[in-house]
């Protein structure tokens, strides 16, 4: 057995197991368990190149958010790469340099089109940069986007962070017919000790019907939950739609304004140890 299919099969039996315990009370006051998560998908990200049927490298010269950044396809091996594959884990860098029309460079990369799930389990393993202006994500958005526009498509953030705050994490919902319609719930998390910076976290989230629940190294902190009567543009998540990955560092932004980079930003990583989804297993 290879070192990745072990790696695989040790977090499914663990994830099983914690799940072991889960109980669910039907309206007859009987419990019963809750089935168990399954692993079905994970990219361990411990190849020597990343892998282009999984993920695609967004190119993106004008962000949205009033970002700094422009979004490269330059990855691996290409000159000047913003993302690349080192020790078993996925790298990100933002960095100071002139290009084009832009004085920062980063990497989206997004499962669109190649792989998208509906409900489940949605976890990564972490290491967020530390400089003030730095803006990490690990988010979902609906694969029905091009069709219905942003934020009917819905959109879970598993995980926001800010580089100037080395203890604080968030997550949020969006969700609405239009952008001015858009309606957010968000909650934050602080660790009581230890930084996101420096140390590995587990960022994950449980989408099931009619909720979302938002973790931190198992610790949950959010949720949001269908309102009776709640209309699909106010509540997408159940439509039928499969919703992408998505992984970036973005460059400023309003999400902590005023807050940018100095103009003499060293290079700055996103660290993804690994990213894995699992469902709820039948029978």
């Amino acid at each position: 057995m290879t070192q990745v299919r072990f790696r695989l099969l040790l977090a499914a039996l663990l994830l099983a197991g914690c799940a072991a315990d889960e109980i669910a009370q039907q309206p007859n006051g009987q419990d019963i368990p809750v089935p168990r998560w399954e692993l079905v998908w994970a990219d361990e990200f411990a190849g020597s190149v990343i892998d282009q049927s999984i993920w695609t490298p967004e190119v993106m010269p004008d962000p949205f958010n009033e970002e700094l950044q422009y979004y490269t396809d330059r990855i691996d091996a290409a000159p000047g790469a913003n993302a690349w594959l080192e020790g078993g884990a996925l790298i990100i860098e933002a960095r100071r340099e002139d290009f084009a029309h832009r004085k920062h460079t980063s990497a989206r990369l997004i499962t669109k089109g190649k792989q998208e799930f509906r409900y489940g389990r949605f976890e990564a393993r972490i290491r967020q940069p530390g400089e003030v202006g730095m803006w990490p994500a690990f988010w979902l958005l609906g694969g029905n986007i091009d069709q219905v526009g942003w934020p009917r498509c819905g959109e879970i953030d598993i995980m926001e962070g800010k580089g100037r705050l080395p203890d604080w994490t968030s997550g949020a919902l969006h969700r609405g017919p239009d952008p001015p319609s858009n309606r957010i719930t968000a909650g934050e998390y602080r660790l009581a000790s230890g930084s996101f910076h420096d140390e590995w976290h587990v960022f994950a989230v449980e989408w099931e019907p009619g909720r979302v629940r938002w973790y931190v190294d198992d610790v949950a902190y959010l949720g949001v939950d269908k309102t009776p009567g709640e209309g699909p543009a106010y509540w997408p998540f159940d439509e039928g739609h499969g919703f992408f990955i998505i992984l970036n560092l973005a460059v400023g932004g309003w999400f902590d304004t005023p807050y940018l980079p100095p103009d003499n930003m060293s290079p700055q990583r996103l660290n993804v140890d690994y990213v894995r989804v699992y469902q709820r297993a039948e029978g």
